[in-house]
């Protein structure tokens, strides 16, 4: 057992959550039992390390209570992302306090983000450096949503003038057909996870009247060619559904004064096999290849520690990763000399 003490004993309700449902999920997720007495708290389980885990946990989220910071359970299962990575060191206090850092926020109107996981601090810091940055990695890291929170905030500082968003037109192995509409009905039903995000940093009529604007412009690719981005924030994001041509021609668009992100999962390619699957380089993937040498192009490749969703999804992606790894790996030398007859 372990005796954790605080200093002040006000800020403990914002520690414990409402009904001590903080302390619940660090029980539930360390397997162990958390008592409270006052200002101190006793941690006992089966694992030293899971005691070890909730102390160094409790500590970190004490400090985001000490800077005015909530505490709600997305922030418990912050740090205990960050602890599964690195649970002690320079390197994971840094990590910690990016996640109730007001340097790291991501500043809006009316809210803050601050990263949730190493891959996202890591992330924010490239964002912030280059200008231009690649996020690859697992769905529900964050890789789309961090990066149009980034530029809604660099836009309402009047860092730039207008935001792009962009997408490949390429359905996920389905054919929808023909759809109706304008254009504009055609191509939003590929957009729609751009506009989602959207809605989630500025209110809808603030969304409207900038879309309307044109401060706000969300387009497929294929609109790209031929035009130069100045003073602007650009997404591309599902990238690893472009060709080698498309991301070239979409990269060469940054202007003057402007920002680009470009975000991908190279494990959920859907391009037809007669596009980048049958002979053509995918064009996420060659672009990492040819820039990997540019010192001032930044490379952030999210894990899947890094997933910020359900609980769940984390697992459904080792589980994926792990049937793909046996499902591909080779032979080994003994299995293949058993087979082979002896000369």
């Amino acid at each position: 057992m372990q005796v954790l003490e605080f200093g002040d004993n006000s800020l403990l309700p914002m520690l414990y959550g409402s009904c001590d449902q903080n302390l619940k999920r660090l029980e539930q997720k360390l397997d162990l039992r958390i008592v409270s007495r006052g200002n101190r708290l006793s941690l006992s389980g089966r694992s030293h390390e899971g005691v070890a885990t909730a102390v160094i946990v409790l500590k970190a989220l004490y400090e985001r209570v000490e800077k005015g910071l909530d505490v709600v359970s997305a922030d418990v299962d912050a740090v205990l992302r960050m602890t599964a990575v690195q649970p002690e060191g320079d390197f994971f206090e840094q990590t910690v306090a990016a996640t109730h850092s007001h340097d790291m926020a991501i500043v809006m109107r009316k809210r803050k983000l601050n990263p949730r996981s190493p891959g996202q601090v890591a992330y924010l810091k490239a964002l912030e450096k280059h200008a231009l940055v690649f996020s690859t990695g697992p769905a529900g890291t964050g890789k789309t949503y961090l990066a149009v929170a980034y530029g809604v905030s660099l836009m309402l500082q009047g860092k730039v003038k207008r935001i792009v968003l962009s997408r490949p037109a390429v359905e996920a192995g389905e054919r929808l057909g023909f759809l109706p509409g304008d254009m504009k009905d055609k191509v939003d039903p590929y957009l729609r996870p751009l506009y989602d995000a959207l809605y989630d940093m500025l209110p809808a009529e603030k969304v409207h009247s900038r879309l309307e604007a044109g401060d706000i412009e969300i387009a497929p690719l294929a609109f790209m060619r031929g035009r130069t981005l100045s003073n602007a924030f650009v997404i591309l994001d599902e990238a690893q559904n472009t060709t080698a041509v498309q991301m070239k021609m979409f990269l060469t668009r940054l202007g003057d004064n402007s920002r680009m992100v470009v975000t991908g999962d190279l494990s959920q390619i859907d391009l037809p096999q007669t596009g980048c699957g049958g002979g053509q380089p995918c064009g996420l993937k060659d672009a990492l290849d040819t820039l990997a040498h540019l010192d001032d192009v930044g490379f952030v490749r999210f894990a899947a520690s890094d997933i910020v969703r359900h609980a769940l999804v984390t697992k459904i992606v080792h589980a994926y990763e792990t049937h793909q790894h046996r499902h591909h790996a080779p032979k080994n030398n003994d299995e293949n000399s058993a087979e082979s007859p002896a000369s």
